[in-house]
């Protein structure tokens, strides 16, 4: 098995270990948190009924432009911050943080700061 296939399946078992505990209710919906090597992505998403209410990435035209020349966390900052902001739009203030198996560190850490800074409670 490689290198990254190892680490791949790692992430997997600590995605299915916090998945179990965390489930996105209509209440207080789940702010899962995707990172790849060169982008963020984040989604409201509410498990009872399966639908996706807000989604944001440094993909995003709203965003695509402003964080462009940024650094990678400053940029999961950004993020952070945008999502807080469709998310309130939509009516979810409080949210359940889901990290996706990855480290609570570096891009992860400033997206979930800048949510909270926008005002999502978690």
């Amino acid at each position: 098995m490689t290198k990254v296939n190892v680490r791949l399946e790692a992430r997997k078992n600590r995605q299915a270990r916090v998945r179990k505990k965390v489930q996105g209710t209509s209440e207080r919906p789940r702010l899962c948190v995707f990172r790849s090597s060169a982008h963020i992505y984040a989604q409201v998403i509410n498990d009872e009924n399966g639908s996706t209410l807000a989604a944001v990435s440094t993909l995003s035209p709203a965003l695509k432009d402003a964080v462009k020349g940024l650094k990678k966390s400053e940029a999961a900052k950004a993020v952070g911050k945008a999502i807080a902001e469709e998310a309130k739009s939509k009516g979810c203030a409080k949210v359940v943080f889901d990290r996706n198996g990855f480290l609570y560190h570096g891009r992860v850490k400033a997206l979930s700061e800048g949510a909270r800074e926008g005002g999502l409670d978690f």
